[in-house]
């Protein structure tokens, strides 16, 4: 079985920039680089300072890096290319050093494409999204580019809701109300383990119900009580665990120029989740 080279001069180094920096990317990347003896190391850091970090990543060649909240509309000035997937949303989760030049994405709209696709989602059915940050104008960009039309965004920040779903073209409210959608989807830390919401259902009892899918985005834990309550009355979902797998997976190529295999994917994903 491959293994990681020893560290060495020519060893390859990848990144993540994030204000909180956590060792689910670490572990994934890092569980890879073995499993495929591939000569890369992977490493979390915070800053200060993004465009010294950014400066950084590319003096030192640094090969890849990610980036997370508060950084990912930042960065865009200081690279020298960004990909369509991050340009619709004005966002960056990833950044390509090709000897010099940084090469902007987003990964995770890439991811929730994907998903949409694989999942078999209608376009013509109306999909209600809740939140309003970063992360939700990825899901409410893909959604949209993937030809739904019919979209609501639910927010109780007014301002910054009501401005994402000006630039969809959806609809906008402060709280859900009685609408109900056949896809619906949680874009908020509502279920997240160690948040003061964790046990909380991001959507009522009768939403889930008429709902056909349920999307937590929502990586931690996998089994939200959101996709908890939806699996108990047999309504279709889609887990955070698959949006984090799939966009770290796209990064991983990105980085190296391997794909792991599905399998491979899955076993760096629960890993990285433990």
């Amino acid at each position: 079985m491959p293994s990681q080279p020893p560290l060495n001069k020519d060893t390859r180094l990848c990144i993540s920039l994030a204000a909180r920096p956590s060792n689910i990317g670490t572990r994934f990347h890092n569980h890879l680089y073995d499993v495929l003896g591939l000569d890369f190391v992977y490493k979390a850091f915070t800053t200060t300072d993004i465009a010294a970090a950014i400066g950084g990543v590319r003096a030192l060649g640094i090969r890849g890096c990610s980036v997370s909240m508060p950084f990912k509309e930042d960065v865009i000035a200081l690279v020298d290319e960004v990909e369509e997937s991050a340009r619709v949303i004005n966002s960056v989760n990833t950044i390509v050093n090709d000897d010099g030049r940084l090469i902007a994405s987003n990964t995770d709209y890439l991811a929730i494409r994907r998903l949409i696709s694989e999942h078999r989602l209608d376009p013509g059915d109306a999909v209600v999204i809740r939140g309003s940050g970063g992360m939700a104008s990825a899901v409410g960009a893909a959604f949209r580019d993937s030809g739904f039309a019919a979209g609501t965004i639910v927010a109780r920040n007014a301002e910054t809701g009501a401005a994402l779903a000006d630039r969809l073209g959806y609809a906008f409210a402060t709280d859900l109300g009685d609408r109900t959608a056949d896809v619906i989807v949680n874009v908020t830390p509502i279920g997240m383990a160690g948040g003061s919401e964790e046990t909380d259902l991001a959507f009522d009892d009768s939403t889930i119900g008429a709902a056909k899918t349920v999307f937590d985005v929502v990586a931690l834990p996998s089994e939200t009580p959101l996709i908890v309550a939806a699996r108990a009355v047999g309504i279709g979902v889609i887990t955070g665990a698959e949006v984090i797998a799939l966009q770290a997976a796209e990064q991983f190529e990105r980085y190296t120029g391997v794909r792991p295999t599905d399998e491979q994917v899955a076993e760096a994903s629960a890993l990285s989740r433990a």
